[in-house]
């Protein structure tokens, strides 16, 4: 059973920065792309980054382009998100998802692989 552990978040000022991972394992995802999702309060949950197989491609929202790096460890199953300059409205609970997709701009992940997901607070 795929089960997705992230960690990472916490309380930050603006402008700070924070790194967050997530560690997958019962499955292979050496062929999967990898990415981040936030859900903030009273709102949906959105894509934020995403990154191919073999960490050659990734694609972020618009919102974050040059500040968030994603990144990933195909020999130890885990991606990483690098957040530079934060912003309030970047506060959300961050959730990492594996899917296989040779479009990362369809990338949805699997809906079944959802896990507990890590609270990002930024205070202005």
């Amino acid at each position: 059973q795929v089960r997705l552990v992230e960690s990472g978040g916490g309380l930050v000022q603006a402008g700070g920065s924070l790194r967050l991972s997530c560690a997958a394992s019962g499955g292979a995802f050496s062929t999967d792309s990898m990415g981040w999702f936030r859900q903030a309060p009273g709102k949906e949950r959105e894509f934020v980054a995403v990154i191919s197989w073999n960490g050659a491609r990734t694609t972020y929202t618009d919102s974050v382009k040059g500040r968030f790096t994603i990144s990933r460890d195909n020999a130890n199953n885990t991606v990483h998100l690098q957040m530079n300059n934060l912003k309030p409205e970047d506060t959300a609970v961050y959730y990492c998802n594996v899917a296989y997709t040779s479009d990362l701009r369809t990338f949805r992940g699997d809906d079944d692989y959802w896990g507990q997901g890590t609270q990002v607070t930024v205070s202005s």
